[in-house]
């Protein structure tokens, strides 16, 4: 079994990639010989997609698979032999980052059939996980409507693979010293009773994401 968790963050030691590695210490609570891997894509230079439409030319030698050549095909190449996939990206501007957003163009997009039931040429249906990372809380969130924005990319990830496992965590830490910023609308003291109170749980019901995910893929 291979579990990949990919980061959309550019920082690899915080809010979102905790909340990843607990995903990952969730599916070896479960299956303690499954390999895992940490993708983080903001060390890797790539595009979203171009539309060249390779992977749609019928009997083309890129049918089903995307063909931009660059330091995501390889990536590409592996996730397509995974066992599940647990996705994590910070929320900016009320959508995902546009690392991940180029990313799951990518992914995406070379499975998706244009037929009446948008079926999928994806090597196998696997079990999917998005974990979001925020700044506003989760009443902002609600009234902002982001779980509506952002279930369109989860609509198609359940096209494509899964419906996916969802966790939202909100409120968090932007800064590590808040006096250091010029960010006046949010309360230190709030912002640290918040993460000691939530962040917790939030790392819990990553952990359960994970056995979830290793328990479908087994």
């Amino acid at each position: 079994m291979k579990i990949f968790a990919v980061n959309g963050s550019p920082r690899t030691k915080n809010n979102t990639m905790a909340l990843l590695k607990e995903c990952l210490k969730g599916v070896a609570s479960v299956s303690p010989k499954a390999e895992t891997e940490i993708i983080n894509l903001y060390k890797m230079e790539y595009s979203g997609c171009i539309s060249c439409f390779a992977c749609k030319k019928l009997n083309g030698r890129s049918y089903g698979r995307c063909n931009v050549k660059d330091e995501l095909q390889g990536v590409l190449r592996a996730l397509a032999q995974a066992d599940g996939i647990i996705f994590g990206s910070p929320v900016y501007f009320a959508g995902i980052t546009g690392a991940m957003r180029s990313f799951l163009e990518r992914l995406l997009f070379q499975y998706y059939v244009y037929d009446e039931v948008r079926s999928s040429l994806a090597p196998k249906k696997m079990p999917t996980a998005f974990i979001y990372t925020m700044g506003a809380t989760q009443k902002a969130m609600i009234e902002r409507k982001y779980p509506e924005r952002l279930g369109d990319m989860e609509s198609f990830m359940g096209k494509v693979f899964s419906k996916p496992a969802v966790l939202y965590s909100c409120d968090t830490y932007q800064f590590d010293d808040y006096a250091k910023y010029h960010a006046p609308v949010f309360s230190e003291p709030a912002k640290a009773k918040h993460r000691a109170e939530q962040f917790p749980k939030d790392l819990a019901e990553a952990f359960a994401i994970g056995a979830a995910m290793a328990k479908a893929a087994s």
